[in-house]
């Protein structure tokens, strides 16, 4: 892996928690807020001190060898802890039960990198080895307990945080938290394999061969920094995934509240149209635009032909349509009429629009009201446009 591998993925981190930063302010005194910026710093940090380039520049700059593996562990150390306090806060349970838990975790990742450091400190690790520290020196007093250790902890980390996320996945329909914990448990799969790679090459070498070297190397590494990756949008997606759905769902709205909201642009009054701002957000301009449309089609109402509506419906419900379809394709095919026939003439100066006797009441409020209803309204009528299929049939049997 070159130094690119590693800074990448650190500064898609850093944009994620340049976005996240705000809202994480605001509610900084949730335990939650506090666990996720750890994750992120800490799962950035991991691949920045992580990367050959900074490895080397690290150990010149303190002047000792592979001071850089200690801060590395260190790093991801702070990283697991941080998920397991995530995980509980996020799970829920008694107030003091979880306090406790967390505390004994802090207190328990502390004492480890603690060890860590004073495994360290008695080592003697001259030679520098930017890629394969835990096989070099793998029989090396001291060192060799430090790297057996933090494996030990990763591994039991990984066990623990896959097995309650699965668990609790199990018990959750679809939807976002799901989809976090699944991506939970892939991301800690990964890293777990991370381990036992590790764990193979360092047995390996103390069973007299370096054959099994590659694993270390080579292979494990993508797979941590892959597993990171998957681990912090595990625990980022079930708190932006609702609002990402949300600004597509209003998008989508949006855009398909188009056809009907350009066919009734004569119909929009006496008043100044409304300006959405480019800079708008997405359910705003969607809650505009439907008050446009409503607004429109109140004006709209007076002229339309209540036959072509009761052609519509008989139409509709010979097609076998549900109540709540069949109140949408009626309106849209009523509305679809107007426009289209002889209720409005705008290509004749001379003629103007018709009122219909009673035609305020074939527009039900209900029928037009919420953007939803409207979003099926202007997909319908988009589809009546294209076939002209129940305006035909309404105008046969109107005239």
């Amino acid at each position: 892996m070159t130094g690119s591998d590693y800074y990448i993925p650190a500064l898609t981190l850093a944009i994620a928690l340049v976005v996240k930063l705000p809202s994480l302010w605001r509610s900084w005194d949730s335990p939650m807020s506090r666990s996720i910026f750890a994750i992120i710093v800490t799962a950035a940090g991991g691949f920045v001190f992580g990367a050959p380039p900074t490895v080397e520049r690290i150990n010149r700059l303190t002047g000792v060898p592979n001071i850089s593996a200690l801060i590395v562990y260190c790093i991801l150390s702070a990283f697991s802890c941080a998920s397991l306090v995530l995980l509980m806060h996020w799970r829920g349970g008694p107030e003091g039960v979880i306090r406790r838990h967390t505390r004994l975790w802090i207190a328990a990742t502390a004492c480890a990198m603690l060890t860590f450091s004073v495994l360290f400190a008695l080592s003697d690790a001259p030679v520098e080895r930017q890629r394969d520290l835990d096989t070099y020196y793998v029989s090396t007093p001291f060192i060799r307990e430090m790297i057996v250790l933090y494996l030990a902890s990763h591994t039991g980390v990984c066990l623990v945080v896959i097995t309650k996320c699965w668990r609790w996945a199990r018990e959750l329909e679809a939807g976002w938290t799901r989809r976090g914990l699944l991506a939970l448990v892939t991301g800690y799969a990964l890293s777990l394999s991370y381990s036992v790679l590790k764990f193979v090459a360092v047995g390996a070498r103390w069973a007299g061969t370096d054959d099994w070297d590659t694993l270390s190397t080579d292979i494990a590494p993508p797979l941590a920094g892959l597993g990171a990756g998957m681990t912090t949008m595990g625990f980022l997606l079930p708190v932006v995934g609702p609002r990402f759905s949300s600004m597509w769902q209003a998008w989508r709205a949006y855009k398909l509240m188009e056809p009907l909201w350009h066919a009734l642009e004569p119909w929009n009054g006496i008043g100044t149209p409304m300006k959405i701002p480019k800079w708008s957000m997405f359910e705003m301009r969607a809650t505009l635009r439907a008050t446009e449309i409503a607004d429109r089609l109140l004006n709209l109402a007076p002229y339309l032909d209540a036959s072509h509506r009761a052609a519509a419906a008989r139409y509709v419900e010979a097609e076998g349509y549900d109540h709540e379809a069949a109140l949408i394709v009626t309106e849209a095919a009523t509305i679809h009429a107007a426009l289209a026939t002889k209720t409005i003439a705008w290509a004749d100066p001379d003629r103007a629009p018709v009122r219909v006797e009673g035609g305020e009441a074939s527009l039900h409020p209900v029928r037009i009201a919420g953007t939803y209803r409207l979003t099926e309204l202007s997909r319908q009528f988009s589809k009546i446009k294209s076939a002209d299929l129940l305006v035909g049939a309404a105008t046969s049997e109107s005239n």
